[in-house]
């Protein structure tokens, strides 16, 4: 009889103790899956702010000088990356023409027009270190702010170490209208 006591015993120690441990896990879940969630907030909130800082100052770019087509949004218009690494290369492209009422329809390419002497790359090279936003179209109407785009560029692990010479190539409605260039300096 005593035998049997003792197992209901140890049974019922054993199962409180079970549920004791499921609640603290997923107490603990439910607070690790609220603490990530406010991380990636707070993430998120942070890029959207710099999105809209870049998109300001592009625009006071602009607005400081009459008759630009386009911005590269670069100290010295230079980009230094590390090999495998990726780099955001902001730009801004507005609508100059005066007295239309439509839409251009623009179309922009982004494209490696030299590489420094004694580098061991070929052009065709450079171009692929140009991962997302090498080239798109947008139409801008005329007296509107500019429209922005995000290029980015990662130069292979493997890359040497040298500069590359990019070209911003801008057309409206199949014609040349803007070329502005900007410099990846591939860093060890």
């Amino acid at each position: 009889m005593k035998l049997r006591q003792i197992n209901k015993k140890a049974a019922i120690e054993l199962s409180i103790g079970t549920i004791v441990i499921i609640v603290l896990a997923m107490s603990m879940l439910i607070l690790g899956l609220t603490l990530v969630r406010t991380i990636f907030k707070g993430a998120t909130y942070n890029v959207d702010q710099l999105n809209k800082n870049v998109e300001g100052e592009i625009n006071k770019l602009f607005n400081e000088k009459e008759g630009i087509k386009t911005i590269i949004y670069l100290p010295n218009n230079q980009a230094d990356i590390k090999k495998g690494t990726s780099y955001g290369v902001a730009f801004g492209i507005k609508n100059t023409a005066q007295g239309e009422n439509f839409a251009g329809k623009f179309a922009y390419k982004i494209q490696a027009s030299s590489v420094q002497t004694g580098c061991k790359l070929s052009l065709a090279q450079a171009d692929s270190y140009v991962i997302l936003g090498s080239s798109g179209s947008i139409d801008i109407v005329p007296g509107t702010e500019p429209k922005f785009r995000l290029a980015k560029v990662q130069p292979s692990a493997s890359a040497p170490l040298c500069e590359i010479n990019y070209d911003l190539i801008v057309t409206k409605d199949g014609q040349a209208y803007d070329t502005n260039f900007f410099i990846v300096k591939i860093t060890g």
